[in-house]
């Protein structure tokens, strides 16, 4: 993030617009919406603009004089567009007096952009690129456009009105955050955004205990709960909504070491976030130690979310989790994520099934070299099984031996994928007798081991014996 959002309180003073032609009418209409007094410089001498009422009109002052010797004392910024050079020096001197500027197209001489905005009344939304791509700012203000209800900005304001009522009678800040929350959400809420502004003010008026509205048993004891929820592989695009709503709700966050920041950055920004990851052969908080953390967060009533890579089920100690919050009477729930090996296949074009070819898939992990010696091998020696392995980078050799003992074929096709989904992913596919090389060509998990035929539909495995059987072809 290069700029920091910031909302102008246009309320302050005048508002000091120079330039001329579409660019600048344009920023003036944008001023006016947001109930600016501007005083306009036009560099070309044509105040002319249309569409404007009475009272949008009424707050434009139109000044003929130069406008670098313009009076900057008590004015909250500056706007150039189209005004060229005269912009330019308008510009450097609000700069040197410490007035906020922004000219248009020039970030250089600007202390802050305009970004794309989204208006609905009492909810604004702002999209910047940091100036870098207006016309993608635009595109996601469209999207926003789509899915924002058209009266979320009268259930603000309505919000507005009854906000010191009910920090009057709800002093305890989770507590009242989860009162409006129900309100925003249920039928109060769908009221508003139906145009029943009446009935909903109605209903709020109507809420005898707010306390208990909320869902406090008693006025300040609150109960809470834990959420586990699947972060899947890496990428922050890949959580379901559901995930997002969780971590936009949560109080704390507890995660684990393979959480990226971009997931994280998906929280609410003043939720509490302790980091309880492990990795092998580093240490690290114990498992009841963990369990433990949750159940005291639920019983000082927060809500928790125990974020866990992939998804809680699949390798996660998820079900152990959840035992521990049953057996001490915390409330909890799970949400699923994508778990590696899909994320991986998926990634890397890798059908982990396929008709004829793949029947069956088996999902299992080997931390360690013991951990692949209590494993079955002879299990997992079907042609048409697909056999996914979780954290085996350090048994990699100790898995090669176990197939190839039970009698897998070593020509078996194998992909490593590591980090997948992730900027840095890094994928090394071959054989299965080369598989401890190519564990050590990704250079570091977390990783995925893919073993069976469906490797060599992949597209690193194509192009790969493609760029082999070239070389080939050249030495003959």
């Amino acid at each position: 993030m290069k700029f920091l959002p910031i909302f102008l309180d246009t309320s302050r003073g005048p508002i000091l617009l120079v330039g001329a032609g579409d660019p600048v009418r344009a920023r003036l209409r944008l001023l006016l919406a947001a109930e600016a007094r501007v005083r306009w410089h036009a560099t070309d001498g044509d105040f002319a603009v249309s569409g404007l009422d009475a009272a949008a009109a009424s707050r434009i002052e139109r000044e003929e004089s130069d406008p670098r010797n313009a009076d900057l004392g008590g004015v909250v910024a500056v706007f150039c567009a189209g005004a060229g050079a005269i912009g330019e020096s308008v510009a450097a001197r609000a700069l040197t007096a410490g007035v906020p500027v922004n000219v248009m197209d020039d970030p250089a001489r600007s202390s802050f952009i305009v970004p794309a905005i989204v208006d609905r009344g009492d909810v604004v939304a702002a999209i910047g690129t940091g100036g870098a791509s207006p016309v993608v700012a635009r595109r996601v203000r469209e999207r926003i456009e789509a899915v924002l209800p058209a009266r979320i900005g009268d259930l603000a304001a309505m919000i507005g009105r009854w906000r010191k009522t009910i920090h009057d009678h709800i002093p305890d800040l989770p507590l009242r955050r989860r009162f409006w929350e129900r309100v925003i959400d249920g039928p109060i809420g769908e009221a508003v955004l139906a145009g029943r502004a009446n009935e909903a003010e109605g209903s709020l008026k109507a809420i005898a205990d707010p306390s208990a509205y909320a869902g406090a048993s008693v006025p300040g004891d609150i109960e809470g709960r834990v959420t586990l929820v699947g972060a899947g592989p890496g990428d922050p695009d890949l959580l379901t909504v559901k995930a997002l709503r969780a971590l936009q709700d949560a109080d704390i966050v507890f995660y684990d070491e393979l959480i990226t920041p971009e997931i994280l950055d998906r929280a609410r920004r003043d939720a509490v976030r302790v980091p309880v990851g492990r990795r092998v052969g580093k240490p690290g908080i114990g498992q009841d130690a963990i369990n433990r953390l949750l159940i005291d967060a639920a019983r000082s009533g927060r809500r928790a979310v125990r974020l866990k890579g992939g998804d809680p089920f699949i390798f996660g100690r998820g079900g152990e989790e959840v035992e521990a919050l049953r057996e001490a009477g915390v409330r909890c729930s799970v949400i699923p994520g994508i778990t590696a090996g899909l994320g991986a296949a998926a990634e890397s074009g890798v059908p982990l099934t396929y008709r004829h070819e793949a029947l069956r898939v088996t999902f299992l992990t080997a931390h360690k070299a013991h951990d692949a010696s209590n494993v079955d091998w002879s299990t997992l020696t079907d042609r048409k099984m697909t056999v996914v392995v979780y954290m085996g980078i350090t048994a990699a050799p100790a898995i090669r031996s176990g197939l190839l003992a039970a009698g897998r074929s070593p020509e078996t096709p194998v992909g490593v994928f590591a980090r997948a989904t992730r900027p840095d992913a890094k994928t090394v596919v071959g054989i299965l007798d080369h598989l401890p090389a190519l564990v050590h060509d990704v250079e570091g998990g977390p990783a995925i081991l893919v073993i069976g035929d469906v490797v060599s539909h992949s597209a690193r495995w194509r192009n790969t014996n493609s760029f082999l059987q070239t070389l080939q072809m050249a030495a003959e």
